[in-house]
């Protein structure tokens, strides 16, 4: 259990990776300095911050946000560092933001492991007139990593806070960082709200991501030898040039949560971990900041992208251990974009970040491109009003003028809002054409050659791939819908008239059909991503409707038992995955887990539910009801595949059902909204393509290598 600690109290570290979480309800720049045994930093050199973003074994965010993620590697960090502090600070005034901490929701700071789990937590209260806080402190003692609660405010700034730790050029740095701060505010767009959930620390974390990886810049140093700056994820040889960041991307691509679904108002989450619209990932930051932060006095200058000049291809994230020559002349190529161009322990982990990095991307992309034609409508809709509003200039020549000029500016807005548009979704087309082909089975449509090497993985993947989701201004650029493994929430595939955007589906049966379909691809994908043995899939079909759809499944023989038909075999199936998840339940809360019965199935467990609720009656929904509430936590999920006004019948009884499912549909459909801005994307499912044996092959090498295992 995560420990909630207060002002000066400290807790053991056990493990070197960590990300430490940053949230507030106001746009915040966090950075972090490196002391020695006495706390004292030597140098700018010892300093994280948003215009030197990296350094041994840490990285925070280019920009100023409401939350920020912090990836800390402890056995990356020098010898001579024995304090790591993180700082918080509200950028200089003059922006129109807060002036104080007094001013804004109480910081909450979380120190999280690789797998999300919350180690210690701090709320920083007491906060009036300070308007830069050191949070936290990491620190050496005794050849271990301990974490100590600070909450030291101060209402000099960045200037007083970083004299006090003994930074001989504190005031120059302060400014340096105020300016890079700046620059990002000046393109950042408002932070989403808040989640509803109070109790942020029950929320699952992301893995260990990481700020924005920009260029580094070399710092002068005084004093003591300072740790040299290299990057902590991705090293390059020194000297390397890093690649100047394209202008759509600069905005940090954190864990992404998941979309919310528009059935789901109540806040319930709309995905597996990460959940939506409570996101546990934390709401992402805000900020889409275009170009590079500006250099400190004391560093060298990165290299600029001439305005006008050729798209920009590079990942924001990339990064280098040494400041890049200067160049006699700009690039006359730029570079081409790179797979798994993100920050990440794996290559696994950084093609997931870099997906949901486009995602975000996508949406900050167009909620400027929307803002933009909206300003340029109502600035012409007002212009017009105060034509009309005089009886002078209604009619003759002054008034078609005055109209004309209007309608020229709104052309000119929204032109220039498009070219800008239509810049950013060339570098993501472009980033896209290189990363669809390079996504492993469990990322990749079955379209995908990687299928046809496919052979039964060792380990779980970290997500899985139910779609893809595009906006209607880019239809052509599809963006893979990726789910945290394992599912922390079940699926409801609609079979109903609503799951189809464009009416091309009427009937009822053909609707059917294909959920049921769709449920089966996402049911051998589950399969196909798990080593042999840890997932089973059980089928609940009462009036036998299914058998054409599950006919993958039941040829190649990787379901547990043949489908459940009729009222006894709904019973059945739901009493015995009743009782596995009340053993396993008694047993975790008891810590006897080595005390479960030796026939129990201690895999994954899949229940697919068709036509319901053919053949349940109410204490067969209960049991269904319980395994929706309870089931994901000890390893049973649901799919159910349903039309649910076939249960309208129930009431409100089933509400909470409905609402703990991520809806999915058979159809495109436009129900998820991203977490950032809210956008209504339109879904579409992942489908084997007609006439593909892709499905039956992998399924089969499935149940080849279930039987080795048994």
């Amino acid at each position: 259990m995560a420990a909630e600690l207060v002002r000066g109290q400290n807790h053991p570290l056990s493990q070197a990776r960590l990300e430490v979480r940053v949230a507030a309800g106001s746009p915040i720049v966090v950075g972090v300095t490196l002391g020695d045994e006495h706390g004292k930093v030597h140098g700018a050199e010892w300093v994280a911050h948003p215009g030197a973003p990296t350094l041994p074994g840490l990285e925070v965010s280019r920009q100023a946000a409401a939350d920020h993620r912090l990836a800390v590697d402890l056995g990356a960090v020098p010898e001579a560092v024995h304090r790591v502090d993180v700082l918080l600070a509200l950028p200089a005034a003059g922006g129109g933001g807060p002036a104080s901490f007094g001013a804004v929701a109480a910081p909450f700071v979380a120190v999280t492991g690789l797998d999300g789990t919350e180690v210690v937590s701090y709320t920083i209260t007491g906060l009036d007139a300070e308007s830069a806080v050191v949070a936290l402190e990491l620190y050496r003692r005794q050849g271990a990593w301990k974490v100590r609660a600070i909450g030291q405010g101060y209402a000099g700034g960045l200037a007083e806070l970083l004299t006090d730790q003994g930074l001989p050029e504190a005031h120059q740095l302060a400014t340096v960082i105020n300016e890079a701060v700046a620059q990002g505010l000046a393109r950042s767009l408002p932070a989403p709200p808040r989640p509803t959930d109070p109790d942020r620390s029950h929320q699952t974390a992301a893995p260990a991501l990481g700020g924005d990886q920009g260029r580094q810049a070399a710092q002068g140093a005084s004093g003591a030898v300072p740790p040299q700056p290299v990057p902590p994820y991705d090293p390059q040889a020194p000297g390397v040039p890093p690649q100047p960041s394209p202008s759509y991307g600069a905005q940090t691509r954190g864990g992404p949560p998941q979309p919310t679904s528009s059935d789901n108002p109540q806040g319930t989450p709309a995905a597996s971990a990460p959940q939506q619209p409570t996101s546990p990932y934390g709401t992402p930051q805000p900020g889409h900041p275009y170009g590079p932060a500006p250099a400190a006095p004391f560093a060298a200058q990165p290299p600029g992208v001439t305005p006008g000049g050729p798209i920009d291809y590079s990942h924001p994230r990339r990064q280098s251990a040494a400041p890049p020559p200067q160049p006699t002349a700009p690039t006359a190529q730029p570079a081409q974009p790179v797979a798994g161009d993100a920050t990440g322990w794996s290559m696994d982990e950084r093609l997931y970040n870099q997906v949901w990095g486009m995602f975000e991307d996508l949406a900050r992309t167009m909620a400027a491109y929307r803002s933009a034609v909206d300003f340029a409508d109502s600035r012409m809709e007002k212009e017009l009003d105060q034509v009309l509003s005089d009886p002078r200039s209604r009619l003759g020549g002054q008034g078609e003028a005055a109209r004309e000029a209007a309608q020229a500016k709104h052309a000119q807005l929204v032109d220039q809002a498009r070219a800008v548009l239509d810049r950013d979704l060339a570098q993501l087309s472009a980033e896209a054409d290189v990363v669809e082909p390079a996504l492993p089975p469990a990322y990749a449509r079955w379209d995908n050659p990687v299928w046809q090497g496919y052979r039964v993985p060792l380990e779980v993947p970290m997500a899985l791939r139910l779609g893809d989701v595009h906006l209607p201004e880019a239809a052509g650029l599809r963006i893979p819908l990726l789910v945290r493994l394992p599912l922390e929430r079940g699926l409801w595939i609609d079979s109903g008239h609503t799951g189809s955007l464009d009416g091309s589906f009427t009937d009822s049966h053909d609707l059917g059909r294909l959920a049921m379909e769709t449920a089966v691809a996402h049911a051998a994908r589950l399969l196909a991503v798990h080593p042999a043995g840890e997932f089973t899939v059980h089928v609940i079909d009462p009036a036998g409707s299914a058998a054409q759809a599950l006919a993958p499944l039941m040829q190649t023989g990787v379901l547990a038992a043949p489908p459940a038909v009729g009222a006894a075999g709904v019973a059945d199936v739901l009493a015995r995955l009743t009782e596995r998840v009340d053993l396993v339940q008694m047993a975790v809360r008891a810590g006897a887990a080595d005390s479960l019965p030796p026939g129990l199935d201690t895999a994954e467990q899949l229940l697919i539910v068709n036509d319901f609720p053919h053949g349940f009656d109410d204490r067969a929904v209960t049991r269904l009801r319980y395994l929706a509430d309870e089931g994901p936590a000890v390893g049973v999920h649901l799919m159910m595949v349903a039309d649910r006004e076939d249960a309208a019948g129930y009431g409100p009884l089933l509400d909470p059902l409905w609402r703990s499912l991520l809806r999915l549909t058979a159809v495109p459909d436009d129900h998820l909204a991203d977490p950032w801005v809210g956008h209504a994307w339109t879904y579409e499912p992942s489908l084997v393509p007609p006439g593909s044996q892709v499905l039956h092959q992998v399924l089969t090498q499935v149940a080849m290598a279930r039987t080795k295992y048994t």
